[in-house]
């Protein structure tokens, strides 16, 4: 039998509300159609055509090829291990040059303010948040493949560096004895070189990890990292970095907590020192972010009249330095400035090695959110700008800024929204942007640090609060999920409720393991269809789901939309039993039970007709024969209530393991039995490797109840049956 199809194509939308947009749909004028005329394959005709290749490279032959060196794949392996080699020689002066400079000024003008304030995140004096901005931008730079992304400090990489340095050094182990007050105070320049160290030792060994897995081709963990759960991270890390910032608005020194619930008792420790605000100090954060959200607002509303934004956080902090240094509000009104800010750069130091075995765990944390927050921005302008990010040499490229970083004293970077979108859109089209931001960073360092010293840090806590008021817009994307995928809704509410119950760190191992949960319950809890014919077609669609699709008579359909492994293997029998009406153990049970009452019955009839004369019987049956009565053995009729054939559809299907197989040679048995012939079609290759390896095939089941499309298993199942029928008309007549 050979299959015809001659049919218009259809777009899915035009069946998918029934018999008015179908006929609209077949009606359409000049829409294109196609005929195919081919004979009913089954896989084992498919491979026989199509000439599978049953060769499999070796695994030494394997290692031999990825260790073999020539010229030219040691010219790509150079190039794609350093891609400035590959890009700049290759750079365009008069298309890139100008945009890159104003782009470069403008994301140094910003790194300024931003390093120093979330240098107060990780609780690291400000100025090696100008560190961090700027060398590991210029790693980033020789190593880097996006042309988009800005690079440096990040308020959640920040706070969970903030974290691990409050936790390691905290006040209590530098309290000295101040014989002019007779009280207890904190030795500052002590506990800050302490801090410094822990964030360069922790920085310095999620840089390694970051290498590692971009050596060991491990750039898919992002895959394991959604966008639903990123964002619920990053809403959850920012009330984080807000509430870690309140000692600063309302001068106050509350308690570092750690562990679950360290946010709800920093918060009650805050409420409780409230009546201990120094008015000074919120007078000065008040100001600061009323006019830090008046200079924004100007600032969006002027952003189509003017090329380059106004530089607000520079200015805002020029001012409140200016102020704050004729004023003198730190002996006036007991304002807490930032104090000294050495000129020049530090040399390189090794990082404590002594202290690697206690942030290891901090350290994987980091790689792992600052990788997947500069991965994910990267990916968005390449496919918007059309070029490729290599994920892998990101990467290398992130550990090689955070591990060169951790030896000059830097604390994690990542990559910034703010920053990247102000990067793009004032011109940047390459890498030199970012070196040149690290150039204005430079600039600062060496000669216009110190004059920042009394810049209040009010101010900075100011300007982060204003800058996360991108993060906390993240709150509208629960409607929007709930609208779209409730399942995803959820992911982003359970993320961000761990990230608030325990640390950023934890939070996001926790969150990670919840998104893997629902993909394992959406496996357990798939959709089971019967699917019916959409009428002079080959498209089949679940029967509840559409008015105008009709069941195959005789043949059942079955879909599962999950794959089927250990965890699912029961449910989809059972799910097959109750869609096709068919209580499999119960017949099988009273086949059962009839099979051994015809034994029973035929061993009495044999003991009877063994005291019968056999010569007798054979002259009786020789006169029937004689007088043309033809005796014929019939078997039972099979049950007109239940289906001829089930077909299992199994395209969704993307692998099997060995419970999987099992269970669809159960069924293949089962159904057998009571006489219902069992195809599966859709398979994937795959898929076939996997019945084939599992033990699915044998003497009496072989490729040739295995379909490429439903469509052929139908049209088989039907002519097998018409092929029965044919037989059963024949031995009637005669």
């Amino acid at each position: 039998m050979s299959i015809v199809i001659s049919r218009f194509p259809f777009k899915k939308a035009f069946f998918s509300a029934g018999t008015n947009k179908l006929v609209l749909a077949m009606a359409e004028k000049r829409r294109v159609g196609y005929s195919v005329h081919r004979e009913i394959l089954d896989e084992g005709e498919v491979d026989e055509m199509a000439q599978k290749s049953v060769s499999k490279t070796s695994l030494s032959e394997q290692v031999k090829k990825s260790m073999s060196c020539s010229g030219p794949r040691l010219k790509n392996c150079l190039l794609g291990s350093v891609p400035v080699m590959s890009w700049l020689p290759r750079y365009s002066i008069r298309e890139n040059a100008l945009g890159d400079l104003i782009s470069g000024i403008s994301v140094g003008i910003m790194q300024l303010p931003q390093g120093m304030a979330y240098a107060l995140l990780a609780s690291v004096p400000p100025v090696f948040g100008l560190y961090s901005s700027f060398y590991p931008v210029l790693v980033y730079f020789i190593f880097g493949t996006s042309k988009h992304i800005s690079l440096g400090t990040y308020a959640v990489m920040s706070v969970m560096i903030g974290g691990v340095t409050e936790r390691l050094a905290p006040d209590s182990n530098f309290m000295i004895w101040d014989n002019l007050t007779n009280s207890s105070i904190v030795n500052i320049s002590s506990r800050d070189a302490e801090r410094v160290r822990v964030a360069a030792a922790v920085t310095f060994m999620s840089g390694l990890f970051q290498i590692l897995l971009g050596l060991v081709q491990f750039g898919f963990v992002v895959t394991y990292l959604s966008e639903p759960l990123v964002r619920g991270y990053t809403t959850g890390a920012a009330i984080h970095v807000i509430v870690s910032q309140l000692k600063y608005t309302f001068g106050i020194s509350p308690k570092r907590y750690s562990g679950p619930f360290s946010l709800l008792y920093t918060v009650l420790e805050i409420c409780y020192l409230i009546p201990e605000t120094k008015i000074g100090t919120l007078v000065v954060s008040i100001v600061a972010i009323l006019g830090l959200i008046f200079a924004k607002e100007l600032n969006t509303y002027l952003s189509k009249k003017i090329p380059v934004p106004i530089p607000v956080e520079l200015i805002s902090i020029v001012i409140a330095t200016v102020i704050s240094w004729q004023v003198n509000l730190q002996e006036k009104y007991g304002v807490d400035v930032v104090g000294v800010i050495p000129s020049g750069l530090q040399p390189p130091v090794l990082p404590a090695a002594s202290l690697f075995g206690q942030v290891i765990g901090d350290a994987f944390a980091l790689s792992v959110v600052g990788y997947g927050i500069a991965i994910s921005l990267g990916r968005i302008f390449a496919l918007k700008y059309g070029y490729k990010v290599d994920s892998n040499q990101e990467l290398i490229a992130l550990g090689l800024s955070n591990t060169i970083g951790g030896f000059f004293q830097c604390f994690a970077i990542s990559c910034s929204m703010s920053r990247t979108m102000v990067q793009e859109s004032t011109g940047g089209k390459t890498q030199v942007a970012g070196a040149l931001s690290a150039i204005v960073i430079l600039f600062i360092t060496l000669w216009i640090g110190t004059l920042f010293e009394d810049l209040p840090k009010a101010v900075l806590a100011a300007i982060i609060f204003v800058n996360l008021h991108g993060m906390m817009k993240q709150f509208m994307d629960i409607p929007a999920l709930w609208r779209s995928n409730k399942v995803d809704m959820l992911i982003w509410v359970v993320t961000f409720i761990l990230t608030l119950l325990f640390n950023p760190d934890l939070g996001l191992a926790a969150a990670i393991a919840f998104s893997m949960l629902t993909v394992i319950f959406r496996t357990q809890l798939p959709k089971y269809s019967i699917l019916g014919q959409i009428p002079g077609t080959d498209i089949y669609r679940p029967l509840e789901d559409y008015t105008q699709v009709k069941q195959v008579p005789g043949i059942l359909i079955f879909r599962s939309s999950a794959t089927i492994y250990f965890a699912n293997a029961e449910m989809y029998q059972e799910a097959l039993g109750e869609k096709s009406g068919i209580d499999i153990t119960k017949i099988l049970s009273a086949k059962k039970k009839l099979e051994a009452k015809r034994k029973r019955h035929e061993k009495k009839n044999a003991k009877k007709a063994a005291k019968k004369n056999t010569v007798d019987m054979k002259g009786e049956k020789e006169r029937e024969e004689q007088n043309g009565i033809a005796i014929i053995e019939m078997v039972a009729e099979p049950d007109p209530s239940l289906p001829r054939a089930i077909v299992l559809d199994l395209s969704p299907v993307n692998f099997l393991d060995t419970v999987g197989v099992k269970a669809l040679r159960s069924i293949q048995r089962d159904y057998g039995e009571i006489g219902i012939q069992v195809v599966l079609a859709g398979c994937q290759t795959g898929v076939v490797d996997n019945l084939q390896t599992g033990g699915y095939f044998n003497d009496k089941v072989t490729k040739s109840c295995l379909f490429s499309t439903v469509h052929d298993a139908v049209l088989h199942c039907q002519s097998a049956r018409t092929h029965r029928q044919n037989e059963k008309i024949t031995a009637t007549h005669l």
